[in-house]
């Protein structure tokens, strides 16, 4: 089979590829452990009947609750550690993410995937580092497969089904292209067809659907440097 070419080749990121990864996924680390730390001080103010009325009880009204709300010493203590992890997570999280936005300054890539709605920074330095070298995917399809975005394909002599999204591929990636579908407004390409396809067939595969285009147009912003359509779009 190796000799007939059937077996796909591997590729190797370059060192300066790996490192890259390394600062995002220690930086997602990083967040997952301050979103645990988050749910612990929900928790605390949960089993100690506190009602929290805001949307973010870290930002500046949440913050204002927690250091005025009446607890028994034990979840006092609780809470004053949590926020004491939290803040240091804080300043851990902001120094990675400077030093990767600075490894990938000038990056043509980089800069052309944030014209996409919902890709900021941080969510550009994840596919930037996990995809590598974009040109190793021959089409922008392959990319989306690759990231396990495209349906499981189940074909007989009468009858083809197109079932769940594979899910293989990069967690990262996934979790990025998704994260960024959810945060793009309805004014956007990208969230008028995540929303015109949940009306029809839910929320979920609105958002799969959605997420799945995005790809493509990481693929074409990596490998071209810019994203024709969009911008024709802004023209």
């Amino acid at each position: 089979l190796l000799r007939m070419g059937r077996l796909p080749e591997a590729w190797i990121a370059p060192p300066p590829v790996r490192e890259l990864r390394e600062l995002v996924r220690h930086r997602a680390k990083l967040v997952a452990l301050r979103s645990s730390m988050k749910c612990q001080v929900h928790a605390v103010l949960a089993g100690a009947g506190v009602p929290v009325v805001m949307t973010d009880l870290f930002g500046v009204g949440g913050q204002s609750l927690l250091g005025r709300v009446t607890l028994t010493p034990a979840c006092r203590a609780r809470i004053d550690s949590a926020r004491r992890v939290i803040a240091c997570l804080d300043r851990e999280i902001e120094l990675v993410t400077t030093v990767a936005g600075d490894r990938l300054r000038g990056h043509p890539g980089y800069v052309a995937i944030q014209a996409i709605s919902g890709v900021g920074p941080v969510l550009a330095a994840v596919f930037v580092a996990e995809i590598g070298e974009v040109t190793r995917f021959g089409r922008a399809a392959q990319l989306a497969s690759w990231a396990g975005l495209t349906p499981k394909h189940h074909e007989s002599d009468t009858t083809i089904y197109r079932g769940r999204i594979t899910k293989q591929g990069s967690k990262l990636v996934r979790w990025a292209a998704v994260e960024a579908v959810q945060r793009t407004g309805t004014h956007s390409r990208l969230g008028q067809l995540r929303d015109h396809i949940g009306e029809r067939r839910g929320r979920n595969i609105g958002v799969v659907a959605a997420a799945r285009e995005l790809m493509e147009l990481v693929f074409y912003g990596m490998r071209d440097g810019h994203i024709r359509c969009l911008t024709r779009t802004a023209a």
